[in-house]
């Protein structure tokens, strides 16, 4: 009894250390040097490299009688940021610092596309949808992101061009805030019937 106890134990302390894997966005987290934690990162030499590891999920265990039942899957998506795989190259401390502002720029784009995908999900969704009818808005969704998303990173030369990343990050961020009924926590307003 002992034994399982102290493995409980264990098990218990070392919990808060895996919750700092993943960082969940949220409006008032900013990205951080400290986040790119991949053993490649560095800071020296001629190269530059930014790979954010931002992603969007979709995961749910459900029976089909819930998935017909269910109309709001917000808290289902979620966009987050892997510090173990973040990797930041960059040949000094100023340019570095201008790579963690395009990083947050594109955790950002992704909350945007994470929160659209949301939005697609509850407005096509019928009472007897298949689960098939997914894959097609999340397809849409990831092309128009990566689409976005490349589109900046060149024209902003990976945020080099502070003044032009900046107005991409202001409309961004003013296009998350029009779609504030698809955050994780929120509850879309119903759709009144004619």
């Amino acid at each position: 009894m002992k034994k399982i106890l102290l493995a409980l134990y264990i098990l218990l302390l070392s919990l808060p250390g895996f919750s700092q894997d993943i960082i969940e966005w949220d409006q008032q987290y900013q990205v951080k040097m400290e986040d790119f934690q991949s053993k490649r990162s560095k800071i020296d030499g001629e190269v530059i490299l930014i790979q954010t590891s931002a992603k969007m999920d979709f995961a749910f265990a459900m029976s089909n009688y819930e998935f017909m039942l269910t109309k709001n899957f917000n808290s289902k998506v979620t966009n987050t940021f892997s510090p173990k795989s973040a990797v930041l190259i960059a040949p000094d401390l100023e340019t570095a610092t201008k790579l963690v502002k395009f990083a947050q720029y594109q955790f950002d784009l992704n909350e945007l596309y994470t929160r659209q995908f949301r939005k697609m999900l509850y407005e096509n969704k019928g009472a007897f949808s298949s689960i098939t009818y997914i894959n097609p808005l999340f397809e849409n969704v990831q092309n128009e992101l990566t689409e976005r998303y490349s589109e900046a990173a060149e024209i902003t030369n990976l945020g080099l061009e502070q003044e032009v990343l900046l107005k991409l990050h202001l409309e961004v961020l003013d296009e998350i805030a029009e779609l504030k009924d698809f955050c994780k926590t929120c509850k879309p307003p119903k759709v009144k019937k004619k």
